[in-house]
């Protein structure tokens, strides 16, 4: 009889929620899902998902919690995405994890390999999916030159002023534009302002979108062998210079700000405000896109190898593309830690992974069954 193999998802969110319901498809894993709001377990026992209410930012709680499970997802806020991922590792779970927390996650390579589990971080649509192609580029070629990452999701209907909605909260969106991006130029890596080289890029299916500098490089920045290197977040024309009027004129600022008797700051009231014009509700569409180019050599002979994404809104299941691409990314994660391609323990970032041709595809043809569709091009 084939063991049942049980699964603990850490947050019920918008991505958390259709990777729970992608691996409840597969009848060896039991899938659990975990979270503070129980609003986020509705429809889930529709597939066979087992729920439980837990505070999810007490360590000791979840120390308890994952002790009957396999595999821990780690799909909480990245505020609180390195202490959870800590306290999975040392309560000896292998663990996929996709928290974007700002920690770096290579301080916890130590304590992966002394508890002896395995662990994948970082593994999202970008970071994640980005990471693993620039990996796969990277076996393909002698040397790289040149690394940008191009990527956005945004809304099918265009609404002023804006012109953006997300699946994440704003205030996780406004530090991306507040951070200041780092990237590698002739073998250095310097940091710049966001929101700056501003540039217009067309893709055939989004058409004209507006590419800005943003810190999406994360581990590449020291893993990846290239000269260049670059990350640009994409959005509609006109976008940045909004956000940047914003940021200029203190809308962003976290120090506290007095007005006539009061007290307030001004990152919490611009979030408070935005939270509903940059909500997606949960039937509205939108899409994401995503271009990676690596140049570089193979035998001394120019080498450019292109990945091209594309994603729309599931009418189907009513999910997101940005969920989509994100939480079946880290489901076919679950599914690697299952197949014998990963044995040995250890934290993984996907870059690593992608030295490994039989990963590559194993993630590709995976997301590939899900409608979700990278196409490479190698000249």
């Amino acid at each position: 009889m084939e063991k049942t193999i049980k699964v603990l998802v850490l947050g019920g969110g918008l991505i958390g929620k259709p990777l729970a319901v992608d691996l409840a498809g597969d009848k060896e894993l039991r899938i659990t899902v975990a979270d503070k709001n129980i609003n986020v377990f509705n429809g889930l026992h529709t597939f066979s998902i087992d729920t439980v209410q837990a505070d999810l930012s007490d360590e000791r709680i979840i120390n308890k919690l994952v002790k009957p499970f396999d595999i821990v997802v780690n799909a909480v806020p990245g505020f609180m995405g390195f202490n959870t991922l800590k306290a999975v590792i040392n309560a000896g779970k292998d663990c996929i994890d996709f928290a974007f927390f700002p920690e770096n996650v290579l301080l916890l390579k130590p304590l992966a390999m002394e508890k002896g589990v395995r662990v994948i971080s970082d593994l999202g649509v970008a970071p994640g999916m980005s990471n693993l192609l620039s990996g796969d580029a990277a076996r393909e070629m002698d040397e790289i030159d040149t690394l940008e990452i191009l990527v956005g999701g945004l809304p099918k209907i265009r609404q002023q002023p804006w012109e953006y909605k997300a699946v994440f909260s704003p205030v996780d969106v406004i530090e991306e534009y507040t951070r200041p991006a780092r990237m590698v130029v002739n073998g250095k890596i310097v940091t710049v302002p966001p929101l700056t080289d501003v540039e217009q890029v067309y893709f055939e299916e989004a058409g004209a979108l507006e590419a800005f500098n943003s810190d999406g490089l994360r581990s590449l920045l020291f893993t990846m062998k290239a000269r260049n290197m670059c990350e640009k977040t994409l959005r509609y024309p006109g976008y940045a210079s909004k956000i940047k009027l914003l940021a200029d004129s203190g809308f962003f600022d976290t120090e506290p700000v007095l007005s006539g008797q009061k007290t307030f700051i001004p990152l919490e009231v611009t979030s408070a405000m935005l939270f509903n014009q940059w909500k997606l509700e949960e039937e509205e569409h939108d899409f994401t896109v995503m271009r990676i180019t690596a140049k570089g050599n193979k035998n001394d002979k120019p080498m450019t190898i292109t990945y091209n994404l594309y994603d729309e809104y599931d009418e189907k299941t009513k999910t997101h593309s940005m969920a989509r691409t994100t939480a079946y990314t880290a489901s076919m994660g679950v599914r690697l830690l299952l197949s014998g391609l990963l044995n040995d323990n250890g934290l993984y970032l996907p870059e690593e992974l992608g030295d490994n041709e039989k990963i590559v595809s194993f993630f590709l043809n995976g997301l590939a069954d899900r409608k979700v569709f990278y196409k490479k091009s190698v000249r």
